[in-house]
């Protein structure tokens, strides 16, 4: 079923949307509709804004990090000796033991 089986569509106009690339992005609402302030551009995914003259910056990607990264970042190397060292001391023990 095409359009014109439909009847009448809704007054539409298109607004204009800009990545940091540069790539222009035209959806279509409906004329009596409220448009988002952003926009995912289809070309290259970065979010485009209405502002030629300034997009929205790209998202940051943070790097993936470990768990040791993590526990790193919490603990010195000293608290990270001393830790080990308890667990070898039981370790040891139980094998005694």
């Amino acid at each position: 079923m095409g359009e014109s089986e439909r009847g009448e569509t809704a007054p539409r106009r298109h607004v204009s949307y800009w990545c940091a690339n540069g790539h222009e992005t035209r959806p279509s609402f409906a004329s009596d509709a409220d448009e988002p302030d952003g926009w995912d551009c289809p070309r290259c995914g970065l979010p485009a804004g209405r502002n030629y003259e300034a997009p929205p910056a790209p998202p940051r990607n943070e790097p993936y990090k470990t768990h040791l990264a993590y526990v790193k970042e919490r603990r010195s190397d000293a608290d990270g000796a001393a830790i080990l060292e308890e667990a070898l001391t039981r370790l040891r023990a139980q094998r005694e033991g």
